[in-house]
C-alpha cells in the first residue's frame, strides 16, 4: 500500500525489526513491504512476510512465504479480509496469516488446518505464537511507539 499512514509505517516496521531480531542466525528471512510474493496467480506486497531457505540472487518476486503479515487501513480493509484471504489460504505454504488492526492493538490470526485458516484473536496481553518460524512475539511489541488510548489526536511517540 502506497500512501499509509504513520502509524501503519510504525506498526510494520515493528513486526519486520521484531521478527529479524528473533530470527538473526536461521534460514528464515523477513521481507516487505517493496517485495512482491506471488499467491494463487496474483502479485501482492504484503507489510511483512516471512520467507525460509535461500533467496536467489537478483529475486524481485518470492514464491511460498510461510507468515504473512498485513496492517489493515480503512482503504485496504476489504481487500486483506477478503481478497487476500482468499488467496493466502489458496497458497499452501501460507501456515499463518495475520491481520493487525492499526487503531487498536488487537489483531486477528488465521492458522492453517488442513485446507482451511482457523481464526483466532489476540489483544494487548496476548503473545502471538509462530511456531511456523519458531517465534513468540507479544503483540504489544509491534505497537512500541504509538499511545492508542489517543488514536486520532497525535497519537504518536517520538520519544
Amino acid at each position: 500500500m502506497t500512501g499509509g499512514t504513520v502509524e501503519h509505517e510504525i506498526i510494520g516496521n515493528n513486526v519486520r525489526t521484531s521478527l529479524q531480531n528473533r530470527l538473526a542466525g536461521q534460514r528464515c528471512r523477513v521481507f516487505g513491504p517493496t517485495m512482491k510474493i506471488e499467491v494463487a496467480g496474483r502479485i501482492r506486497y504484503p507489510d511483512a512476510f516471512v520467507f525460509r531457505g535461500p533467496v536467489p540472487p537478483g529475486s524481485t518476486v518470492l514464491r511460498d512465504p510461510v507468515v504473512v503479515f498485513e496492517v489493515l487501513s480503512p482503504n485496504t480493509s476489504h481487500t486483506d479480509r477478503l481478497d487476500k484471504f482468499n488467496e493466502y489460504r489458496a497458497t499452501p505454504s501460507i501456515r499463518r496469516y495475520v491481520l493487525l488492526e492499526q487503531d487498536a492493538l488487537a489483531a486477528m490470526v488465521f492458522v492453517r488446518r488442513g485446507q482451511d485458516f482457523v481464526a483466532e484473536t489476540a489483544g494487548a496481553d496476548d503473545v502471538l505464537a509462530i511456531p511456523e518460524i519458531g517465534v513468540e512475539i507479544g503483540l504489544a511489541e509491534f505497537y512500541v511507539g504509538l499511545d492508542l488510548t489517543k488514536a486520532g489526536d497525535g497519537a504518536i511517540d517520538t520519544t
